[in-house]
């Protein structure tokens, strides 16, 4: 199929995170089509990956086939294709593809491809897989990279803080206990502890990203809660330690998530670079040494304005294929 006719219709099947099955049917039909063994590896009810094998796998392209809401369709120009998912990351599925394609036409043998359900939330398709290696050495994970090869990803630590209070009426407010100002002397108090910082991956980040609480303007609120997110440059462990210290006695503290940075080699002849987003490759480590590259801005991800340049695209199908060729003459 054509790359880009190949990206349009992946990125017209609506595959938000949970919603995955229809376009992993499609992409596993399509690759038993064309030779490859593909099967679907069962994640929970109605979703899976897709596994799709040329011989005895020692590198293995792969990425994701869910995305993040709202979904919209393809459009495209005489540069772009335009779309949820177009970067983010079928765009880079549909290259994948293709350069696995040319691979096999080329006589190149013992390579597979993997693409995997849940990135965009808890990474549990990679999870799942990391339970069922198929022995590589290498995989190649894609993501908007804008076709750089990554050196270091920061890590991920997602917590939620919910305060407790006591409802009363607004009128009699000593009668009550008000939870959202206990999260909000919380926050402020979270929001001095120092960040650390990293010669390679930079400064860490944090982002307060959704707050809840309250029933009336004329309720004293019993509940509050806030979802906080950081990108982290080092091992969590002493910034938790911290968090929890800083809010202690005052609201729960729930660590949701906690991926690590990661730091990968630099290969000679490709451009290289470091990004501050979280990718499946800390989840995939029974799968081989991760290396991290894609087409597309990671800038546009997430967006309504999300797409991919056409040429990137093209750019992208050359360099997998220079990937995986590199990586198999290795001893």
């Amino acid at each position: 199929m054509d790359l880009f006719e190949f990206t349009k219709n992946l990125v017209n099947m609506e595959s938000v995170t949970g919603h995955e099955k229809a376009c992993a049917e499609f992409v596993k039909s399509y690759l038993a089509q064309v030779g490859f063994q593909a099967e679907l590896m069962p994640v929970s009810r109605d979703r899976s990956n897709v596994l799709a094998c040329w011989g005895k796998p020692d590198v293995v392209l792969s990425t994701h086939l869910d995305t993040v809401p709202p979904f919209f369709p393809a459009h495209e120009d005489a540069e772009c294709i335009y779309g949820r998912g177009s970067c983010d990351a079928k765009g880079i599925l549909a290259a994948q593809v293709a350069a696995a394609e040319r691979l096999k036409q080329e006589g190149v043998e013992d390579f597979a491809l993997l693409f995997l359900v849940g990135e965009e939330t808890t990474s549990d398709g990679a999870r799942e897989a990391n339970l069922h290696p198929c022995g590589s050495r290498y995989i190649i994970n894609g993501e908007p990279t804008t076709n750089k090869l990554v050196i270091g990803t920061k890590g991920n630590l997602r917590l939620d803080v919910l305060a407790h209070g006591k409802m009363a009426h607004s009128a009699y407010p000593e009668l009550g206990e008000n939870a959202i100002e206990k999260l909000l002397d919380a926050l402020a108090d979270l929001r001095k502890v120092p960040l650390p910082a990293s010669l390679v991956l930079g400064k860490s980040t944090l982002n307060i990203g959704v707050i809840t609480g309250g029933r009336a303007a004329n309720v004293v609120p019993d509940e509050a809660r806030v979802q906080i997110l950081i990108r982290t440059v080092e091992d969590s462990g002493p910034l938790r330690r911290q968090i929890t210290e800083a809010i202690a006695g005052r609201c729960e503290i729930e660590f949701v998530r906690d991926t690590p940075l990661l730091l990968m080699e630099k290969l000679e002849g490709f451009e290289a670079d470091v990004v501050a987003f979280t990718t499946d490759l800390p989840a995939l480590g029974n799968w081989g040494r991760p290396l991290l590259l894609g087409p597309g801005s990671i800038a546009v991800a997430h967006t309504e304005r999300e797409h991919v340049r056409k040429a990137d695209l093209v750019a992208a199908v050359d360099l997998y294929c220079r990937l995986v060729r590199d990586l198999k003459s290795r001893s």
